[in-house]
């Protein structure tokens, strides 16, 4: 396990640095999946299998999220077909697809020899994690939550489009009339 520990936490951080270099969101995004992916593995490997069974699920949720940003925030049409085609050509997924792969290879040794050899985690069971998260870290919780519907606001409000018929804010109608006295 100790095998896979160090493994998983390397890919982790590999991953981690592309997310960061990666100029391209889609391919970011990707690195983004296999990084958290690892962190699970190293949650797992540590004898976490809530915590990392927490990591896939939540995160798993979160990424999505995070393609409804990218995507509202592009504001994807018509016109850019083209450009989302080559971002999501074949030639894209052999990076995650590699290091992914090697993950799996981990996950399948760290089954196969599980006799508790190398670290000695100590299993955490869902009762322990929710008494935690919900006793002395709840107010971290609380704000991580508050934080991603702040997100989830600001991504809405920027992405959509004004409509003909919309109502206008108090700002807008304010600004009308301003306007209309100048004229």
């Amino acid at each position: 396990m100790e095998f896979a520990f160090y493994l998983c936490g390397l890919v982790a951080v590999l991953t981690t640095l592309r997310v960061i270099t990666h100029t391209n969101p889609v391919h970011a995004l990707l690195y983004l999946i296999v990084s958290l992916l690892s962190i699970a593995g190293v949650f797992f490997s540590m004898g976490a299998y809530f915590a990392g069974a927490l990591e896939i699920i939540v995160y798993a949720g979160a990424i999505m999220v995070l393609f409804v940003f990218v995507v509202m925030m592009l504001n994807l049409g018509k016109a850019t077909e083209k450009q989302e085609r080559e971002w999501l050509k074949p030639s894209l997924w052999i990076g995650p697809g590699i290091v992914s792969l090697l993950l799996l290879i981990v996950m399948v040794y760290a089954i196969l020899t599980a006799n508790d050899q190398g670290i000695d985690g100590k299993v955490i069971d869902a009762k322990a994690v929710g008494i935690l998260l919900f006793g002395p870290y709840v107010l971290a919780v609380e704000l991580a939550s508050m934080l991603l519907l702040a997100g989830l606001v600001v991504a809405f409000h920027i992405g959509r489009e004004k409509r003909a018929g919309e109502m206008l804010s108090h700002r807008q109608v304010d600004a009308q009339q301003v306007n209309k006295e100048q004229a």
